[in-house]
């Protein structure tokens, strides 16, 4: 083949390889947008199916609980099922699930159908987190991957936002009924527009592969390299408990000092929007300076930043929430991304799969286990035991370090 030909075929492949990560970006964090709204407009329908209904408080907990924990659950399935049939068919049948569920929950007439509703959407729900972060992983390799995966959070809490917020304006202008079909005819779109548009990427070649295996024997020896992802999945159980466990705690310690209901939506709403600002710049100071450094800086600000937050006024408490959201949530972002290195390219749907069920698990568990704390000591004393279990995590990611590139190139 002549120079010009090859030249052209490059430019081909080239053209075609940035084709595939618009399309695998576009796939993964529209996925995840749409997942996690529907995942929290939960929380905007559940007084209506209360009234609707006749619900009791431990039935709306049900309701909450059943979706979410059968996402938790059937993640692993999900992403060994793709392994099988390919990301695009299962992500897609997810969200078709996850559509029929909340068409179901449109034509619920009791209780027991909207269990099963839920049941179905939760199922669908499953197959996103570790789909979409795998697809990311993949059409982004190598260093770029941390920003990749920065971003593909950041669009989960646009979702998470954007939903609930729409569904609620719907909820003016029609009953729950049909603002709850909407909700279903839009998730079967995007099943169609995933099936259609995820790339369909073969095996990676053994090349990348001894690459990144020998990558990681340089910088580790094999023993760490062994325990280097249950090291990463505890950091992440960590910091999803701790996590909770200071929202938990946060609207009482504001009453403590003095908040109004409103208030306290409000401080929550700083939470919230620094968390999702934190995903995204914590993700690119991780691609510059490192997971290591990352996560010591995070987690170190975070215990820091709580025990500020006590003594303070309840004026200067609202100034320092942003701050807090943004070091108490960016960290997950450079741990998700930090997944890619830690794994086989093969593997990486099921790693992604068992750090979210472990991740999620250990946020719905948290607020159970340090409510007994405070029941015990008290709201102030319980966040600073928070506190202390975040730096529980420094020595773990001392323990990483050597499996990790000291700086990403």
């Amino acid at each position: 083949m002549s120079v010009a030909g090859d030249q052209a075929a490059d430019a081909a492949t080239q053209s075609t390889l940035r084709r595939d990560e618009r399309r695998a970006a576009g796939v993964a964090c529209g996925a995840h947008a749409l997942h996690d709204g529907f995942t929290d407009v939960i929380f905007v329908l559940l007084p209506i199916w209360q009234r609707e209904f006749g619900l009791g408080y431990a039935e709306v907990g049900l309701l909450r609980g059943l979706y979410a924990g059968t996402m938790a659950t059937f993640q692993i399935p999900a992403a060994l099922l793709a392994e099988r049939l390919g990301a695009a068919p299962v992500l897609a049948l997810g969200t078709a699930l996850a559509g029929i569920g909340y068409g179901l929950a449109g034509a619920s007439t009791g209780f027991a159908f909207l269990l099963l509703a839920l049941l179905v959407g939760g199922l669908g729900a499953s197959a996103q987190h570790p789909l979409g972060s795998a697809l990311m992983a993949r059409a982004f390799a190598g260093p770029r991957s941390l920003k990749a995966l920065g971003t593909y959070n950041f669009a989960g809490d646009i979702g998470k936002m954007t939903v609930p917020a729409a569904t609620a304006l719907l909820l003016t202008v029609m009953t729950w009924q049909p603002a709850v079909m909407l909700l279903a005819v839009a998730a079967l779109v995007c099943a169609a527009a995933i099936f259609l548009l995820t790339p369909r990427y073969g095996p990676e070649s053994s090349a990348v592969a001894a690459t990144t295996v020998t990558e990681r024997a340089q910088v580790a020896p094999a023993a760490v390299s062994r325990i280097a992802f249950p090291v990463l999945l505890s950091i992440g159980v960590i910091d999803s408990a701790i996590r909770m466990a200071f929202l938990t705690f946060l609207p009482f310690l504001l009453i403590a000092k003095g908040a109004s209901l409103p208030t306290i939506g409000l401080a929550l709403t700083l939470v919230f929007a620094g968390g999702a600002a934190g995903k995204l710049v914590c993700a690119f100071i991780g691609a510059r300076i490192g997971t290591f450094a990352t996560v010591c800086l995070s987690e170190g600000l975070t215990a820091v930043l709580i025990l500020a937050l006590l003594p303070l006024s309840l004026e200067a408490g609202m100034l320092l929430l942003p701050v807090i959201g943004i070091v108490l949530n960016g960290t997950s972002s450079v741990l998700y991304g930090t997944v890619p290195e830690l794994v086989a390219p093969e593997r990486r749907a099921r790693a992604f799969s068992i750090f979210y069920t472990g991740t999620i698990g250990a946020g719905a568990v948290a607020p159970a286990l340090f409510g007994i704390i405070g029941d015990v000591l008290g709201v102030s004393a319980a966040l600073v035991v928070v506190a202390c279990v975040v730096l529980l995590t420094l020595p773990l990611a001392l323990i990483l370090k050597p499996a990790l590139p000291a700086r990403p190139s």
